[in-house]
C-alpha cells in the first residue's frame, strides 16, 4: 500500500513538468528500492536501502519543491493539483518511513 500511494501522488506530482526530471527519478528510483524490498521478505539490505531512499527523498523533495515552486502569477489550477500532491506525498513520507522501520524491526534489524 506505501509503494502505490507513493507511486499515485508521485505521477500526480510530475503531471505539468513544473517540478524537474530529478524529483521523478529520485521518487520512482525509491520506489524500485520498496518493490525489492517487498519481492525478497527476508533480505534486511532491501529494506534498509528502502528506507534510507524514503528518509533522503524527504530532503530532496522539500528542496525540490521549495525551488521550484511558481509564482502566483502562474498558478493554474491543473498546477496547484500537481504541487499539492507532490507536498501530499512529501508530508505522507514519515508515516511511511516509520512503517518501513517497523518492518525493517520485524526482519531482524537493530
Amino acid at each position: 500500500a506505501i509503494i502505490l500511494v507513493h507511486w499515485l501522488l508521485t505521477v500526480w506530482g510530475c503531471m505539468n513538468h513544473m517540478l524537474p526530471l530529478s524529483y521523478a527519478w529520485g521518487n520512482f528510483s525509491v520506489l524500485a528500492l520498496g518493490i525489492w524490498a517487498i519481492v525478497q521478505r527476508d533480505s534486511l539490505d532491501a529494506i534498509t536501502m528502502f528506507l534510507t531512499g524514503l528518509l533522503l527523498t524527504v530532503l530532496t523533495d522539500i528542496i525540490h519543491i521549495s525551488i521550484f515552486y511558481p509564482s502566483h502569477d502562474f498558478l493554474s489550477d491543473a498546477k496547484r493539483f500537481s504541487i499539492g500532491m507532490a507536498i501530499f506525498s512529501l508530508l505522507l513520507k514519515p508515516v511511511s518511513c516509520y512503517l518501513v522501520y517497523r518492518m525493517y524491526r520485524e526482519r531482524g534489524g537493530e
